[in-house]
């Protein structure tokens, strides 16, 4: 009986073994799919990040990163942090829109995304973790947005409006020594 023991003992040690030998298999062979996967994740973002689409757009439609000749539409971008474009979209607009259009959208966009007025009436109301539907919702960060896309248009209409009022530059006058066809006049 002692034989038949110490078989089954060193079948279980060698089945012990195997079976270790599998794990140890499969964690490395594991690691190394995950490495091999992380590496390249890591190569595809900089990729990513060194990618600059060659003519993505023309003027505005480039964004503020591409504000960087010393034109005064530029100049704009640069200030208000926005192009003409986004404040069109960020307001509903479209290029022919009027003034008007404008301010109606920007009070409506104004009054949907403002704080609710606060009244001496409501008791305050302990913090929940959700909201009701009848709670308003506010958000600053839409506020601003609104708020530069209608100062950028304003901004460029100024312009547009300073431009139209240049008064075009007269002809220079004709110069008195050039303007003889027959050469010099004598003197």
């Amino acid at each position: 009986m002692k034989k038949s023991t110490r078989s089954v003992d060193a079948h279980s040690a060698t089945f012990k073994l195997t079976l270790l030998h599998v794990i140890v298999q499969i964690l490395i062979t594991g690691t190394q799919i995950f490495g091999k996967a992380l590496f390249e994740a890591g190569r595809q973002a900089v990729k990513n990040a060194k990618y600059r689409p060659q003519g993505g757009g023309a003027g505005d439609a480039q964004g503020v990163g591409n504000a960087t000749t010393g034109s005064i539409t530029d100049k704009l971008t640069r200030e208000h942090l926005l192009t003409l474009d986004e404040a069109h979209l960020i307001l509903n607009l479209k290029k022919g829109d009027t003034a008007e259009t404008m301010l109606r959208n920007y009070e409506h966009l104004f009054k949907a995304n403002s704080p609710p007025p606060k009244t001496t009436e409501q008791a305050p109301q302990k913090f929940t973790s959700s909201r009701t539907l009848s709670q308003p919702i506010s958000s600053h960060y839409l506020l601003s947005k609104v708020v530069r896309a209608r100062e950028r248009i304003e901004a460029e209409a100024k312009l547009a409006a300073e431009e139209l009022a240049k008064p075009s530059s007269p002809p220079p006058p004709p110069n008195p020594t050039s303007s003889s066809p027959n050469g010099p006049p004598s003197g």
